[in-house]
């Protein structure tokens, strides 16, 4: 049931609607505040499930690898069973024995989780999962753009109109999730995908995780998104996020993060440094919501001090941004991707094609007995 059912006008006592036809004001549309409540119902209730198997590896034809992964890699396929003749999805495997050695268990279950409940313009819908001996394996929906890391590296950087309204969809996004308890933690250009209509979606919810205001301590992420406090394992939430939309911003403004170094430790020590050199071409309201995004002190930090993402809304380098508007897409986004077709794969880099890992019998059984 989208927004529109859900809104119902008050009948006048001879039964016509009022405002249909003069009769009174017309009804007032729901604020972003309202967006966020019906969501999180909806949210909460589809948490509490816990569904298994929507799916089965035959129901699909493998087509190509998209991408490749630690633990498995995304492949283009078709859903052969469905009522439309081509229906393409994109398949993330995830292989049984590469998640359990590099301790990933509980992340890949979480990501079961959160994607199943999540439902936002600017996140990756999840459509099906299901495992079998060997693997995992999550449906999503194919976004034909590809990432924003090859578009980005193709031109450079980004004029300051395009970072924005990218930057404003990672707000938005952020809004949402944190609305509902959940950090997200991954935030780069490879996790953000562009639609053919050159919108957004945040993908890979590896690291997602619900807090509900409680800290957590995991080291995790990419070392140049991540913040100090993650860094010095002192506990942290939501602020990670904002941090990363700092470095996010910034990455797309100039082309590379502001703390980069082959050698992880020495990525972490300019962290913990916090001394960023702005190019020359940052505008004062650019270098100032770098700025404040990228504040060491929590307490300080955009976002995460006193007015929450409203603050982050209100700075004057969204000033262009109407929310409502981008929320509900009716806005022009400043790039559209080449897309030929509905199975057009060309925004993605080639790569070798590995067979799908079989085996006889199912491993570690217990451990993704919940997935």
């Amino acid at each position: 049931m989208g927004l529109r059912d859900k809104i119902k006008t008050p009948k006048d006592k001879g039964g016509k609607k009022k405002g249909a036809s003069g009769g009174g004001p017309a009804p007032k549309p729901p604020s972003m505040v309202e967006i966020l409540k019906q969501n999180k119902a909806i949210f909460d209730q589809k948490w509490k499930e816990n569904r298994q198997n929507t799916a089965k590896l035959s129901d699909f034809e493998i087509i190509r690898t998209l991408g490749t992964g630690q633990f498995g890699r995304v492949m283009f396929v078709r859903h052969l069973k469905s009522k439309q003749p081509k229906t393409f999805f994109a398949m993330k495997i995830l292989e049984r024995q590469k998640v359990v050695s590099m301790m990933q268990t509980d992340h890949v279950l979480y990501e079961k989780k959160v994607l199943q409940s999540i439902d936002f313009p600017f996140l990756v819908n999840y459509r099906y999962h299901f495992k079998d001996n060997a693997s995992l394996y999550f449906i999503l929906e194919f976004i034909p753009g590809g990432e924003m890391f090859t578009h980005l590296q193709k031109v450079g950087k980004y004029p300051e109109v395009q970072a924005r309204f990218y930057a404003a969809q990672v707000v938005l996004s952020f809004e949402y999730l944190h609305f509902l308890g959940i950090v997200y933690r991954d935030l780069k250009p490879e996790n953000l995908l562009i639609d053919q209509f050159g919108f957004l979606k945040i993908t890979d919810f590896g690291f997602a995780k619900r807090i509900d205001e409680k800290p957590t301590t995991t080291l995790c992420g990419t070392p140049e998104y991540l913040a100090p406090e993650v860094i010095k394992n002192i506990g942290y939430n939501y602020s990670v996020d904002w941090w990363a939309t700092g470095i996010l911003i910034f990455e797309m403004s100039s082309g590379k993060p502001p703390f980069a170094s082959e050698d992880p430790l020495k990525i972490f020590e300019k962290i913990m440094n916090a001394r960023v050199k702005y190019p020359n071409t940052f505008n004062p309201m650019l270098k100032d919501i770098v700025r404040n995004l990228l504040m060491p002190d929590v307490s300080k930090r955009l976002g995460s001090s006193k007015g929450g993402t409203d603050a982050v809304k209100m700075h004057e380098w969204f000033k262009p941004i109407d929310w409502m508007k981008l929320y509900q897409k009716k806005v022009t986004p400043p790039f559209i991707p080449e897309v030929k077709s509905i199975d057009d794969t060309s925004n993605f880099e080639e790569y070798d094609e590995l067979p799908i890992l079989e085996l006889p019998e199912e491993i570690y059984s217990d451990l993704f007995k919940e997935f």
